[in-house]
């Protein structure tokens, strides 16, 4: 009797669900979040890599949170303790040349900081926003090698190749379109992350940690 009552119940809900109106909600993932093929992630603590095809970075929507999120995991796939082959560092995978500029001069400090690796994403996006701030009055809203450019995408490819590059993307109507030394170029960030609301960053001049 027990068995049998535990199938009808389900059933029960479901009538009864279907009889209100219910649809189940289909949501369809922003491109950021998408990931294909297999993937490695790391745990630094006990250097331990879990090897699996089905992984995608937390969907925090499409705020700030969602967009340094879905560019981290792009980057280290989130991992604050990653340095790569290039000698890139943390979540985001920042260069010595860049810390510098932002006043961090201690790479292994820097590394096992979270904190401080937040604090410095943080910085150098307001300072890309200063340096595009003009890009991004003029160019968010037009359509460049098919892709709308949006304030989101310009600054996570100033992220990827530097605000310079990204200048030169926009003001050459996509035609100078560098990439890095893994394939990823300034049209494909400006794409992927695209869509993001980022407008409480402040531009700041030459800000620092």
């Amino acid at each position: 009797m027990r068995k049998w009552t535990s199938y009808l119940f389900p059933v029960i809900m479901i009538f009864i669900l279907v009889s209100y109106g219910f649809k189940p909600v289909k949501m369809v993932l922003p491109e950021a979040f998408r990931v294909n093929g297999p993937t490695e992630v790391l745990f630094p603590k006990h250097r331990t890599v879990l090897k699996t095809t089905m992984a995608a970075p937390p969907f925090l929507g499409t705020s700030y949170n969602g967009f340094k999120e879905a560019l981290a995991f792009k980057e280290s796939q989130g991992n604050y303790f990653t340095t790569n082959a290039l000698g890139y560092l943390g979540k985001y995978q920042f260069g010595i040349g860049t810390l510098e500029l932002l006043g961090v001069y201690n790479a292994t400090l820097f590394l096992n900081d979270p904190i401080l690796q937040e604090r410095v994403f943080h910085t150098n996006l307001s300072r890309n926003k200063w340096i595009l701030r003009r890009d991004i009055k003029r160019f968010v809203g037009l359509v460049i090698n098919g892709q709308e450019i949006t304030e989101s995408g310009i600054l996570a490819a100033a992220h990827l190749a530097g605000a310079g590059n990204v200048k030169k993307y926009l003001r050459s109507n996509g035609e100078l379109n560098v990439d890095d030394d893994f394939g990823s170029s300034v049209s494909y960030y400006i794409k992927k992350f695209s869509g993001y609301d980022i407008s409480h960053v402040t531009p700041k001049k030459n800000p620092r940690i």
